[in-house]
């Protein structure tokens, strides 16, 4: 598949890809929840110090977050966004044909 094909295929409304990224970012979250609170509990009642203090919490939870959030799974994200609305106008719902 070239380039531009691909891309007209994952093309996205702004506005849906600053969701989608919001989603992936909320999601981001819940998923290194443990590696924030970590991070959180080394860092309170510091202040310059937890730059070296808390650097090994920073970096797992960076890496955990990195997971979560990077360009391949937004560009999932967009494809299966991309599927839900093909589906929906291909298979409206029963009750928008009857009603």
């Amino acid at each position: 598949m070239g380039y531009i094909q691909e891309a007209r295929e994952n093309h996205v409304k702004k506005k849906v890809e600053e969701a989608l990224r919001s989603k992936m970012k909320q999601k981001a979250l819940k998923e290194c929840n443990y590696y924030s609170a970590k991070y959180a509990e080394c860092a309170a009642g510091r202040t310059i110090s937890v730059v070296w203090q808390c650097r090994k919490h920073a970096k797992e939870l960076n890496e955990c977050l990195h997971q979560y959030t990077n360009d391949s799974v937004l560009e999932d994200m967009k494809k299966n966004y991309m599927l839900e609305q093909e589906s929906k106008s291909l298979f409206p719902k029963e009750t928008e044909m009857t009603g």
